[in-house]
């Protein structure tokens, strides 16, 4: 077995397999491409994905990569083990319907044992339990010792339902001197002595949602060899940082800090940490990710801050990383010569990032610290989530760093405390941007030189020359920050005119903003309102317009609409109608104007007949420069309320609409579609209002309508076309049942009015009648009561019913006996409280309610108790 360089292993492995017909291609990028389930690609086949599940053909059915990966998921581990990284290159061979076992199988063997030349004795096998034509392969014709193949049970693949197999491992045996000395030591065992260094992927099972495993028709082949662990094994290092691949990042953090590596295994964790992260960051810039507080960007901003408080535990409290990203790209300089071409980029963003968190580093350390020894002072074992949460967003902690300094001083962090934190500040962030266009506020800007500005909605550039946030101009703006900038040059279209600004997205090699509005000064400039979501954007900067261009047709449909809305009601209504304001949005379309009536039905299908015809026509819409005599000559509509000045813009439908308008408009009528008005109503005095739809919008609300009628339809038992009919048949006999029923309520009532009065008392010279009654409804309780007091004379009725879960009173009293001291209103009271209910009313008359329907017998035991009392 012979040394060989991390760069000559890559290049001998895809030679070897170009020597397979495998189809060799360069790594992808860590951003995944069209593939929204991962952050980033972490493993060689996660580009492939497509091509093993079917949805894409590949571009040859044998592939060889050395695949750039990220893996974060125990980042806690990296400098701590032998073999964990965040960023790790790693070897693969993929077969998409070739070959299979037998070849996958062969070829490894053959690469492990004749190009590396490994000797034969120190390799295993692992194999699936099951998986016997795997063992068969490895003992028949790789003539592998029965006693070196062990069969495990988790030797199978699978991230839930899809293509799915049994996997076979290939070991190296590093030596007793590498193990735990335990008798049992074995391939498996959790020290570093037997080392995983190829994972053979044998897909041959499509399982099911219910966990059934079906053979595929097609099978797959995907191995992964990790770069740096058989780099390990050939250098005969004792880790993988030891390697030529990390190694000389660890030498220079150690002449940085003034430290020797191998000497103490605190300073070696913190060495490794740096001499991976170093590496990460750097690719992943070069792969076009920035820093931020989300996605990906996080994960950057993670590990370049974790580097940072590591090299702080060495003594390093300069800015350091800069230099070592020429380390980094010396090594990957034949791999990724990309990489040296985004050199001075790379540097940049990494120079920036540190910089700006080196300013809040020491005063979050002296904080956190200062809370950890008053909480070991007090015998608290947990940092609340609330002091977390500050060292994050004022001194840009991410929780993990603060949870990692936590453990080392055997303490926690209450992670559910700064979640809810986390939560409540982005709602107040997402509410405040949402407000922000009507609140931000506009700096002193005298100096700025609007003869310079140019809008032009076909620019994709432009550069940006002013910048502020929170009112005060600034040079430079940050990651999660809101604010406005204005360009040079801008292709965004600003509110006006009733219309919404457009949005979209400014993108500039070192940092990317969100425009979440576009407004203008009072001066006409135009300026984008928004929030910067990775890295920075400076005065001076060249940015990317990337106006979102869905929405902007959306918005010119809407907008077209209106005129043509306009039109209509101009013809349809009256030359009366002026417009007094509208509202336009990609959503919906809003139009106010002067009309003294309610539009009728007929007159609102006309309107809509009216633009339909104009869209089916395919009228062109045009746009005029041109001066406002000009434009009045023209006939064109000049809007009530609006200024205008010498020159204005005429926006003509055909010889349908001519209105002075700025907006966005659609190049025909036909490219609005549908248009659909889903509301009338007065809003003012002689001031009406239309909503409406159009487009994609228009289809929707339709749609809707139309599964509502179905939905009627199928609960009527009949067709749509039929629905009239049927519910005109069902409205009738409901009257008849209608009818039906009071009859029988009479009857019923009667009946309880003649069972009542038999059970009537006499008390004191007044006849008492108490009772339950089974009518439900008030209503009813109320007829029945009235019909038994004009049967007495000198009387109280007092009823109970349960209606439900509740029960309702009722109390009525003759005039004789409200002389002799009784109040219906006090009765009911009293009584509906044993029921857990209230109410009230007048002497002669009175309800309540009460909600314990079981305790109706005791109220009305009760009651007759106090008419007792009341009785003079």
């Amino acid at each position: 077995m012979n040394y060989i360089t991390g760069n000559e292993l890559r290049k001998k492995f895809l030679t070897f397999f170009k020597s397979k017909d495998h189809l060799i291609l360069q790594s992808y990028p860590l951003v995944p491409e069209n593939d929204p389930t991962l952050l980033l690609v972490g493993a060689g086949m996660a580009p492939f994905k497509p091509f093993f599940t079917g949805k894409m053909n590949p571009p040859h059915p044998r592939i060889s990569t050395s695949q750039k990966c990220v893996r974060t998921g125990d980042i806690e581990n990296v400098g701590r083990t032998a073999r964990h990284h965040t960023f790790f290159e790693m070897l693969g061979n993929f077969s998409f319907g070739d070959y299979f076992k037998k070849e996958a199988i062969a070829w490894a063997w053959e690469f492990i044992t004749e190009q590396l030349q490994m000797p034969k004795d120190r390799l295993w096998i692992t194999i699936h339990t099951e998986d016997d034509e795997a063992f068969a392969i490895w003992n028949n014709d790789i003539h592998i010792p029965a006693d070196r193949i062990i069969r495990m049970e988790d030797n199978f693949w699978e991230i839930g339902p899809g293509p799915c197999g049994p996997c076979s491992e290939l070991y190296f045996d590093l030596g007793e001197e590498r193990g735990c000395g335990k008798p049992d030591c074995a391939v498996g065992c959790d020290c570093d002595r037997f080392l995983e260094i190829w994972n053979l992927v044998f897909t041959q099972y499509d399982r099911d949602e219910a966990g059934n495993y079906t053979p595929l028709a097609k099978k797959n082949i995907d191995t992964g060899a990790g770069l740096e662990r058989i780099a390990s094994v050939l250098q005969n290092k004792k880790s993988n940082f030891e390697t030529d691949l990390l190694f000389p990042l660890i030498e220079h953090a150690a002449k940085i800090a003034n430290v020797e590596y191998g000497n103490d295994n605190k300073i070696d964790i913190s060495l490794k940490v740096i001499a991976d992260h170093i590496r990460s960051m750097t690719v992943m810039i070069g792969d076009g990710i920035l820093p931020s507080n989300e996605g990906r960007g996080y994960v950057l901003r993670r590990i370049l801050r974790r580097a940072v408080r590591h090299a702080r535990l060495l003594g390093i409290e300069k800015l350091f990383l800069v230099p070592m990203v020429d380390v980094v790209i010396a090594i990957f300089a034949e791999a990724y010569p990309d990489l040296a071409e985004k050199q001075s980029y790379i540097k940049k963003v990494i120079q920036l990032e540190e910089e700006r968190f080196q300013t809040t580093l020491v005063q979050g350390m002296e904080l956190l610290n200062g809370h950890v020894q008053s909480l070991k002072k007090s015998g608290i074992t947990m940092l609340d989530g609330a002091t977390a949460f500050k060292l994050y967003d004022t001194f840009g902690f991410p929780w993990e760093l603060t949870l990692e300094i936590l453990e080392e001083h055997d303490m926690q962090l209450d992670k559910q405390n700064f979640d809810a934190a986390m939560k409540e500040q982005r709602e107040r962030a997402r509410a405040a941007r949402q407000d922000h266009a009507e609140k931000v506020i506009i700096p002193d800007l005298s100096k700025l030189a609007t003869e310079l500005l140019t809008v032009d909605e076909q620019a994709d550039s432009g550069k940006v020359v002013l910048a502020w946030k929170e009112g005060m101009l600034v040079d430079e703006v940050h990651d999660g920050e809101d604010v406005a900038v204005i360009l040079d040059v801008t292709g965004f279209h600003a509110e006006g005119g009733g219309q919404v600004g457009d949005t979209g997205f400014l993108e500039s090699s070192l940092g990317k903003m969100q425009i979440t509005a576009t407004k203008k000064l009072a001066n006409g400039t135009t300026y984008h309102i928004g929030n910067v979501t990775e890295g920075l954007l400076k005065i001076g900067d060249t940015v990317n317009l990337k106006v979102d261009m869905i929405r902007r047709r959306e918005i010119a449909r809407n907008h077209t609409a209106t005129h043509l809305l306009h039109a209509a009601l101009k013809q349809i209504l009256g030359t009366h109608v002026n417009q007094s304001g509208s509202f336009v949005s990609p959503e919906r379309l809003r139009f106010d104007f002067s009309h003294f009536s309610q539009v009728t039905p007929e007159q609102l299908l006309e309107i809509e007949q009216f633009v339909h015809q104009a869209i089916l026509e395919n009228i062109s819409v045009s746009i005029v420069e041109t001066n406002q005599s000009a434009a009045k000559e023209m006939g064109a509509v000049a809007l009530f309320g609006e200024k205008y000045g010498e020159s204005v813009r005429v926006v003509l439908v055909g010889d349908v609409s001519k209105e002075l308008c700025g907006g966005s408009h659609v190049v025909s009528t036909a490219e609005i579609g549908l248009f659909k008005i889903v509301s009338e109503a007065g809003i003012g005095s002689g001031i009406r209002r239309i909503e409406a739809v159009t487009g994609k919008g228009a289809i929707e609300y339709v749609n809707a309508r139309e599964q509502l009628l179905v939905s009627a339809a199928t609960v009527l038992k009949s067709r749509p076309e039929e629905i009239v009919l049927k519910v005109d048949s069902v409205v009738a006999r409901v009257k008849e049942l209608e009818h039906e029923l009071t009859e029988l309520t009479s009857k019923l009532a009667h009946g309880e009015v003649d069972a009542l009065l038999a059970s009537s008392q006499e008390i004191n010279g007044v006849q008492v009648v108490v009772g339950k009654v089974s009518i439900n409804d008030p209503d009813g309780l109320r007829t029945v009561a009235d019909m038994v007091r004009n049967r007495l004379t000198c009387g109280i009725v007092t009823l109970g019913s349960i209606n439900g879960d509740k029960v309702n009173f009722v109390a009525m009293v003759t005039k004789e006996a409200i002389a002799k001291g009784i109040h219906a209103g006090n009765i009911v009271k009293e009584v509906s409280k044993i029921t857990g209910g209230g109410g009230g009313g007048r002497p002669d008359m009175a309800q309540a309610g009460g909600k314990n329907p079981e305790k109706l017998a005791d109220a009305l035991q009760f009651a007759i108790e106090v008419i007792k009392k009341q009785i003079k």
